[in-house]
């Protein structure tokens, strides 16, 4: 009966973890540039350091995220921004660089380039926020340069301002944090460097790479798994009972 037991409860347990990943993916399908996270299980012996293995238990586990690209949608607005290919956009956030493939961008009170998700400052070139002057319209070249133009300003008096980091580190060395952003992990420094290969385009956002289908069926599949763990508990606790009934002494 332990062993049965075990197993179950050690099931259920890594199902109810996988949905969890799973309903935060669904969760995120409509956030732009969101990258799916995957989840595997992982079979690990039970040992204790004076005995030999028993049995073979599961942990979930995730691996990292997909990182295959999203779906472009036009939307014309002029700070809407799309990754042709692969890179990255650089923000600042409380725990230092992050990047996103989210190119929803406005201007915040303080006239600083923000994302709309978040309200992270978008990083230039040298690696600080880039400040936008009042009221201007802004033009994105596909290498990220940026011009503006001031409101009733002449049309010849256009402003450079600078050009957005982009970046565009071995998927490998970035991990997933929890505000859905991804930085570099440990051991690979702390901000990746400009690379100058990287394009964009104006009037396109990326869209969540999660699809709605898969991700509901993934669902109604762990929900069947977890009432099958379940049942396998209920009929070892009721055979339980049926041993203990027949060892019983009649009186």
């Amino acid at each position: 009966m332990d062993r049965i037991i075990y197993t179950a409860m050690g099931g259920a347990q890594r199902t109810l973890e996988q949905q969890a990943v799973i309903s935060n993916n669904l969760a995120n399908v409509g956030t732009d540039g969101f990258r799916k996270e995957l989840s595997i299980y992982r079979s690990v012996p039970v040992t204790s350091p004076d005995t030999l293995p028993t049995r073979v238990g599961t942990v979930m586990s995730t691996p990292g995220s997909d990182f295959q690209q999203g779906a472009m949608q036009e939307t014309g607005r002029p700070l809407d921004l799309a990754i042709t290919g692969q890179g990255w956009f650089s923000v600042r956030t409380p725990a230092g660089e992050a990047y996103t493939r989210g190119g929803s961008l406005a201007v915040n009170q303080q006239g600083q380039l923000v994302t709309v998700q978040g309200g992270y400052p978008v990083l230039g070139e040298n690696g600080q926020p880039v400040d936008i002057p009042d009221r201007a319209s802004l033009t994105f070249s596909n290498d990220g340069s940026i011009t503006a133009l001031g409101a009733g300003d002449d049309p010849t008096a256009i402003q450079t301002l600078g050009r957005l980091k982009l970046v565009d580190p071995a998927t490998t060395t970035l991990e997933q944090g929890g505000d859905g952003l991804f930085h570099l992990a440990p051991g690979n420094g702390f901000r990746a460097p400009a690379d100058p290969n990287v394009r964009i385009v104006s009037g396109f956002v990326e869209k969540s790479n999660v699809s709605p289908a898969e991700a509901m069926v993934s669902m109604m599949n762990n929900a069947r798994r977890f009432e099958m763990q379940m049942q396998v508990i209920t009929d070892a606790s009721s055979n339980e009972d049926q041993s203990n009934s027949i060892l019983s002494v009649s009186r």
